[in-house]
């Protein structure tokens, strides 16, 4: 067989030959061992129909067989700026961490010119994790924000990203101090007006106070109501460390908890999506559960920081709505299938020394909600997520033959080979990634 490699499509109409691997929007799974996946001219999938039937269009389907399709990942918590500094300072506490490798890094986006070169790159590395779809952090300039959605645009992937927003605490030291709120709020509404909603909502806006450390009781309060207004996401961060708790408590003395000040703030919602969370009280998890606010999980950063493991059992159990987050740089890799390991490792040690006797998620549970859990967070679920007909194309391409133990040990079961992609993942194993069935470059 020629080489699939040189032969990828680029762009619609096309149809691929392989194993197909997808979770279903009505639940459970669709597996089939050789299946052609046709999309159609508007970038969305047509049809899916095992090979075994010869379905229209085998004989010019692209055949990439062994490698296996599967949804892009989505990333729900990242830090765009950071990847640089991605595996640094392992242990330290999360203000500290902050202050010590991150303010530094980001305050050098001061110049767009920095942006304009390493936002192309980070989009490219996204793809080659396998990631097509991603929830960004920005940094508190707003000109480097405008480069990075002109890069976003450019390359092709789906992203929702924000200007940090920091009023209490700030590393830009040339801001009036005085108009920072003001100039803060007029920034984000800028540049949610001009990308919101951008190529028929492959791009989107989120309004991103960093948390309530670094933000006024006003800071919140107003840039959920410009949230709201807009029809824009709201992300920040929450009960992600002890010690960052304590400190917020301390800041917002009349709040019952971390949470509160976000619900005093009117910040709770389906359109927030809430990093970490790691420490929540039952009060604070039935609140989120109640207004149905979003969850980003990140057990790599969560690990690699020391602050904490997420109880993911008893917030699913509660009906809390979760996906995965990479959070680099404080998680230390890009990859969705890094965090679905590290998740399960820590949901296992929870059941073994924590004695937790709530069920632990499986291979294709991780998958889902690596893929179609992370997009129903985001509300996007009728669009991506999964691989089902008349939803878009973004889909990747994954060698699973790298992850074998040995050669020719490969794996020919859903689950099994689900398994060797998150507890055997190789860097190189995604092939191509695609959304709207147009081709993402990987980084130059």
């Amino acid at each position: 067989m020629v080489s699939p490699v040189a032969t990828l499509p680029a762009r619609p109409p096309f149809s691929l030959r392989a194993r197909i691997l997808t979770p279903l929007a009505a639940g459970g799974v669709r597996w089939e061992p050789d299946a052609v996946l046709e999309v159609d001219r508007s970038g969305r999938i047509a049809s899916i129909a095992p090979s075994g039937a010869e379905p229209p269009g085998t004989e010019s389907a692209v055949d990439v067989r062994p490698w296996v399709l599967l949804p892009g990942m989505v990333d729900l918590h990242a830090h765009l700026p950071q990847i640089p500094n991605a595996g640094l300072g392992a242990g330290l506490a999360l203000l500290t961490w902050l202050d010590r490798y991150i303010f530094p890094l980001e305050r050098q986006w001061s110049d767009p010119a920095v942006a304009v070169r390493l936002a192309p790159l980070a989009f490219g590395a996204f793809a080659a994790a396998g990631t097509t779809t991603t929830l960004l952090y920005g940094t508190v300039f707003a000109a480097s924000l405008e480069a990075a959605f002109h890069a976003a645009e450019a390359h092709g992937i789906r992203a929702v990203i924000g200007k940090v927003m920091m009023d209490r605490v700030t590393y830009d030291e040339s801001i009036d101090r005085a108009a920072i709120l003001d100039r803060s709020l007029r920034e984000s509404v800028e540049l949610c007006e001009r990308w919101h909603g951008r190529d028929e909502g492959r791009l989107r806006y989120a309004f991103t106070p960093r948390f309530a450390v670094s933000c006024t009781a006003e800071m919140l309060r107003e840039s959920a109501a410009a949230a709201r207004a807009a029809g824009a996401y709201w992300q920040t961060h929450v009960a992600e460390d002890r010690g960052e708790i304590a400190e917020v408590l301390r800041l917002f003395p009349e709040a019952r908890d971390y949470v509160d000040v976000y619900d005093r703030a009117e910040g709770l919602g389906r359109r927030t999506v809430l990093a970490h969370a790691i420490h929540l009280s039952d009060r604070e998890l039935d609140r989120l559960v109640e207004t149905d606010t979003r969850v980003a999980h990140c057990p790599a950063s969560n690990l690699f920081l020391a602050s904490g493991v997420m109880p993911l059992a008893r917030y699913l159990e509660a009906g809390l709505a979760v996906g995965l987050g990479s959070d680099v740089a404080a998680g230390p890799d890009l990859s969705i299938f890094g965090a679905m390991r590290v998740g399960a490792y820590t949901q296992n040690a929870l059941r073994v020394v924590g004695g937790d006797s709530r069920p632990t998620l499986g291979p294709l549970e991780w998958l889902r909600m690596g893929t179609l859990d992370g997009a129903r967070v985001l509300g996007i679920d009728d669009e991506i997520g999964s691989l089902e007909p008349g939803k878009a194309a973004d889909l990747i391409a994954v060698d699973a033959s790298v992850t074998a133990p040995i050669a020719g040990a490969d794996a020919d079961e859903p689950a099994a080979l689900m398994s060797r992609l998150i507890f055997r993942a190789h860097p190189n194993m995604v092939r191509a990634a695609w959304v709207r069935g147009r081709a993402l470059p990987g980084p130059e």
